[in-house]
């Protein structure tokens, strides 16, 4: 089955949970979702698997959280439509296993998912 990790390669935790993977016998589908953004749908399909919200995925310290005023929206349709547009907003690494997923936060949560 294949893994896929959505990869900020200038991310140190990013490079942690790929290195584990690797470490543990894993090549994965690297997506760095920087250069190819994840849809709306793709976003909320994560969510899913993940079972958090859609506040739970992003970056709450960016810049551009700020900017485009997220702290006050309540409507998780609102905000995954901004990580879509900004992905820069989504919390990485992701990794993608099936029907599983993990965040990579610390990066050893993503082995629960091999």
């Amino acid at each position: 089955m294949t893994v896929t990790i959505w990869h900020n390669p200038r991310c140190s935790k990013s490079r942690e949970a790929l290195q584990l993977l690797r470490d543990n016998g894993v090549e994965p589908e690297i997506v760095e979702y920087l250069k190819t953004p994840p849809s709306e749908a793709e976003i909320k399909a994560v969510l899913d698997k993940l079972g958090i919200d859609a506040r739970a995925l992003m970056r709450t310290k960016e810049k551009s959280y700020k900017e485009l005023g997220l702290a006050g929206v309540t409507d998780d349709d609102k905000l995954v439509a901004a990580m879509a547009e900004n992905p820069v907003l989504i919390e990485r690494p992701v990794v993608l296993k099936g029907e599983k997923a993990a965040l990579g936060r610390p990066p050893e949560d993503v082995l629960k998912i091999l």
